[in-house]
């Protein structure tokens, strides 16, 4: 049985999931109680996208075995990526009880943590995980990109420098290195150039090196070479991005027709808490500036880029997408409670917020929820930054952004988004009036 289990998990490191498939159904017909058999169903699932089956095998594993760590941090993945936040927390409190010390496990719990926007707990997670597999390229990456979030730029810029090390060709890492650090020369830029022959097919990597590329061509003042290597950058990222346009304008269209003073007034009370600032806007318009004056006070605390509103809505709300924001989404928002929103937001962000009266959540994309922040915490304060639209949207197409803001990587996309976003919030001024304040960043 070991061996046939075995050769199921060899089969399913090679890519080849129909063998694998066979090996746990074999295993299974003798043994239907066998954990790891359930466990490699579900992993053999999560790699064909079957995402039904993988919830199912991975409950039948934590039946059988309580205390297989692996399986609840997979049911958390899965649970977060689907917005089943409640669920996904509930699996990460008994990854918390096992305290697993496989590396494997350690690293998937901070994944999952990145993910709920938990930077600090994903940060000790990621940091266990290089204490007990040091070397690992990998572990180390995710490492530094926790760092980065955090703010320790230094210290991430070694781990990029010591991956690169270990794996020359690690496009991910020169392009963390080249965020983290000024050039002063084109040394990398000429590696980098040559590392992008090595992938002609390949446009995630290049993507990372060519936008690597533009960010040190402009440290040295290469305009033009900047703006060509940031336009090959988005061109190969936009390879292997899905952004649905007509969907993205669904949505706009339905925040406008849902969310206007008479559903305002309609609201019950929401939390009276006073301590959110809210600073949102288009990303690279500012915000990080602004949070930057308004948290020079000492009653006020930076919490950061926060993912909790939209995380409180999506569990208040009830509603289940892979999709992090959508028509569906907020049409289900309308009609939920405001009160339990902010009481959960408030709640599940304790940990960020400080110590202080006040506290900054500096997230771009909050402008999207700004009817839903007046409802549900009617006393918080919101600053939104506004920008040139050809500085702005030259601002977005010129960063790679993780799994947001799909629209900045081809530049008609992004100009109708930009108009788009606009008539949203002219929308907004017209009828809230008074409830937020416009920055401009000139």
């Amino acid at each position: 049985m070991s061996q046939l289990l075995q050769e199921g998990f060899e089969a399913l490191n090679r890519g080849q999931l129909d063998v694998a498939a066979k090996a746990c159904q074999s295993a299974l017909a003798q043994r239907p109680d066998l954990a790891p058999a359930h466990f490699l169903v579900g992993l053999v699932a999560v790699e064909g996208d079957e995402r039904r089956v993988a919830h199912e095998a991975f409950k039948s594993v934590v039946k059988i075995d309580r205390d297989h760590a692996a399986a609840w941090a997979q049911l958390a993945r899965l649970n977060a990526s689907e917005g089943r936040i409640a669920l996904a927390e509930s699996a990460l409190k008994e990854v918390r009880r096992i305290q697993p010390s496989d590396p494997a496990v350690l690293d998937l719990t901070g994944t999952v943590l990145n993910q709920l926007g938990e930077y600090e707990p994903a940060k000790a997670f990621f940091t266990r995980v290089n204490q007990q597999a040091p070397g690992k390229t990998g572990y180390m990456m995710n490492l530094a990109n926790a760092l980065v979030f955090n703010g320790d730029i230094d210290e991430a810029a070694d781990l990029f420098k010591a991956v690169i090390g270990l794996d020359p060709r690690s496009a991910q890492s020169h392009w963390g290195l080249a965020n983290a650090v000024k050039a002063h020369n084109d040394q990398h830029i000429m590696q980098m150039r040559a590392l992008t022959e090595q992938y002609p097919n390949n446009p995630r990597a290049r993507g990372f090196l060519y936008y690597a590329i533009g960010k040190e061509c402009e440290d040295l003042q290469d305009w033009e070479g900047a703006f060509n290597a940031f336009s090959a950058g988005a061109a190969a990222r936009r390879q292997t991005v899905e952004f649905d346009e007509a969907a993205e304008a669904a949505m706009f269209e339905l925040i406008r027709e849902r969310f206007n003073a008479s559903w305002l007034a309609e609201q019950p009370p929401g939390n009276p808490e006073e301590s959110p600032i809210f600073v949102l806007g288009q990303p690279r318009t500012g915000t990080t500036l602004i949070e930057r004056v308004i948290t020079s006070h000492s009653q006020v605390h930076s919490a950061g880029e926060l993912q909790q509103f939209g995380l409180a809505t999506r569990r208040v709300s009830k509603h289940i997408d892979r999709r992090r924001f959508s028509a569906e989404l907020f049409d289900a928002a309308a009609k939920a409670d405001p009160r339990a929103i902010g009481d959960m937001y408030l709640q599940t962000s304790a940990r960020m917020r400080g110590k202080t009266p006040r506290f900054v959540d500096k997230l771009p994309v909050n402008y999207l929820h700004l009817p839903l922040i007046l409802a549900a915490l009617p006393n918080a304060r919101i600053v939104h930054l506004v920008r040139g639209p050809m500085d702005a949207c030259f601002a977005s197409f010129k960063q790679l952004f993780a799994d947001a803001y799909l629209h900045s990587y081809e530049q008609q996309e992004m100009a109708r988004h930009h108009i788009r976003y606009r008539q949203l919030m002219d929308h907004y001024r017209q009828e809230f009036p008074g409830r937020f304040v416009d920055v401009s960043y000139e």
